[in-house]
């Protein structure tokens, strides 16, 4: 999995697997456990010390735990290791749901803070579809204006959106010059509600960063276990299209979580596919899941389930 994809045409190059790191501030609510300090920065570590690492994290990321973890790390290592990139997120007052231009910078300089670093390679605008007034996001002289002046600035070389709505980040997507998109939840093995953004962004020259691929953790740990699905408890029959994944890859003795980190590798249109870890281990494991072989009659089995189209958050 050492093969690069260029973001836009900014000159930074990403692996096809990249890291989340929204569960190493620890988030029981909507993972279902906690992750201490010392094994968030074992993961961190973990991440690391892969040749060519790609880390994605966020301003509000447990409420800015993540990247004080993160930042701890970093500083240990004394400095951000060479070869390796380094994604964030500008995001909303979290108390009150203010985003404007403001807010954007004091977002950022937080995390820069947090981080320990002066610039990141990656800088997205985040979750844009909650915000009190998207207006003030959109707006001459909003937080977008003021991620494309973070970028003019030389602060952040590549400058995306990353949501999940799809009908608020589309009209955008097709107003402005972003480098990538980030989708979330929405370009899985039961649900595609991100396929027509996709296809605009790629129209648009615009990379494409996939996360969550394992639907907020079912596909990986296992839905008898984890009974969440995109971030929220679960009940039987949320968790039914996740069953059937699961029934096919039990038949043919092959990790569910493999097949789902597979679907969205093999995807043309996808730069990089980010996975959620909070254990060293889940760091080795998505590299041992990219390469584990599939048979063709997997493929041709989930193939007929349906998929979802719909919002999985709505």
């Amino acid at each position: 999995m050492a093969q690069l994809r260029e973001i836009g045409t900014t000159g930074i190059k990403i692996p096809r697997i990249g890291f989340g790191s929204t569960g190493l501030g620890s988030i029981p609510e909507i993972y279902g456990y906690e992750v201490d300090e010392d094994r968030a920065i074992d993961t961190i570590r973990a991440i690391l010390s892969v040749p060519n690492a790609f880390l994605d994290t966020s301003r509000c990321y447990a409420m800015g735990r993540s990247e004080e973890r993160i930042g701890k790390v970093i500083r240990e290592l004394g400095g951000w290791p060479d070869g390796r990139v380094l994604s964030t997120k500008l995001d909303r007052n979290m108390e009150t749901g203010a985003f404007d231009a403001s807010q954007a910078r004091r977002s950022f300089e937080e995390s820069l803070e947090a981080l320990g670093v002066n610039r990141v390679d990656i800088l997205h605008i985040h979750d844009i579809e909650y915000s009190n007034d998207l207006s003030e996001v959109t707006a001459s002289g909003g937080a977008i204006d003021e991620l494309f002046r973070i970028k003019e600035e030389g602060l952040a070389t590549a400058v995306g959106i990353a949501a999940g709505r799809i009908d608020v980040m589309m009209p955008i997507l097709k107003d402005r010059d972003f480098d990538v998109v980030l989708t979330h939840n929405r370009h899985t093995l039961v649900n595609d509600n991100a396929e027509p953004l996709i296809k605009l962004a790629r129209s648009r020259g615009v990379s494409v960063i996939n996360a969550a691929p394992f639907s907020g953790g079912a596909l990986a740990r296992g839905s008898a276990l984890h009974r969440f699905y995109v971030y929220r408890p679960a009940n039987d029959e949320i968790l039914e299209p996740i069953r059937a994944v699961e029934e096919i890859c039990a038949r043919h003795d092959i990790p569910a979580g493999a097949v789902a980190l597979q679907y969205s590798l093999q995807d043309e249109d996808i730069a990089s596919t980010v996975c959620g870890v909070t254990w060293p281990q889940h760091v080795q494991q998505a590299m041992e899941w990219a390469e584990w072989p599939i048979p063709a009659a997997v493929w041709e089995e989930l193939a007929e389930l349906n998929r979802s189209s719909a919002d999985p958050e709505a």
